[in-house]
């Protein structure tokens, strides 16, 4: 099946779960790959419209529009202004960094099995910078999480999340494997994090990284951090993810402005 020839309807698929803590793009996201998987679709097979998959999973236009989005930047699928959403070719690489997103879906490869695990939980003392960043006072109790991202059972990233203790605490005690904090936090208390703040750079993993990630010390890693804030403009979140600098890479779509 390849070309862009007569859309073929999609297999039945198992519906949004609406009691789940992950956001329903990032499940629909995964249901339409594994529609594409279950399909057999090729490079350039066209999928359904955006009011189709509004129809199908019983989902808002925005929800299908962010899944959409996040699988055109891993390279899932292609949208073509003015003719629709088309299976895209196959990468190798990561695009990270532009989903408003927590701890699991923010970044995944496009192929692989993958999984995450917390390797800490609690309160701690903020730092200064830690401080700083969430615009409390130095010497503030916050809740810090450490966890680990594998594809096919290889740590792959190694993030670290401080949120403020009344964000936070409600985190200490559910489960949080392969979930989204953000999603948790939106579902279960009621915390809307509205945007982010976000950089990219290269490092050097010291000990603790390389430990973490299973790497020499002194290994390549890039890193992103990002501060999220509220709609109040508060910040919310301060999270550092440590990504194999032999696993990864940073895809970035740059666009002209007027066709944004």
């Amino acid at each position: 099946m390849s070309g862009n020839a007569t859309e073929e309807p999609m297999s039945t698929s198992p519906s949004i779960d609406r009691r789940s803590d992950i956001p329903f793009y990032a499940q629909l996201k995964r249901l339409l790959r594994e529609d594409i998987a279950a399909r057999g679709m090729e490079p350039g097979d066209r999928l359904p419209g955006d009011h189709e998959l509004c129809d199908r999973y019983q989902v808002s236009r925005t929800v299908v529009r962010q899944a959409l989005l996040e699988l055109e930047h891993e390279g899932v699928v292609r949208r073509e202004k003015g003719r629709g959403t088309f299976v895209g070719d196959p990468r190798t690489s990561q695009g990270f960094g532009g989903a408003l997103v927590g701890t699991f879906e923010d970044i995944q490869s496009n192929a692989g099995e993958q999984h995450s695990r917390t390797l800490f939980r609690g309160i701690v003392t903020a730092s200064p910078q830690v401080a700083r960043d969430l615009a409390l006072p130095e010497g503030a109790d916050v809740v810090e999480i450490q966890r680990i991202r594998e594809v096919d059972g290889v740590p792959w990233a190694f993030t670290r999340t401080f949120l403020p203790l009344e964000v936070g605490r409600g985190l200490l005690d559910i489960e949080l494997e392969d979930v989204s904090l953000f999603g948790v936090l939106e579902r279960r208390f009621g915390i809307r994090f509205e945007h982010a703040r976000r950089s990219v750079e290269a490092d050097l993993a010291n000990d603790t990284v390389a430990s973490a990630l299973g790497c020499p010390a002194g290994a390549a890693v890039l890193v992103m951090r990002s501060i999220s804030f509220d709609q109040t403009g508060r910040p919310i979140e301060r999270f550092t993810g440590f990504h194999r600098g032999d696993r990864s890479r940073l895809n970035v779509d740059v666009f002209h402005a007027t066709d944004r």
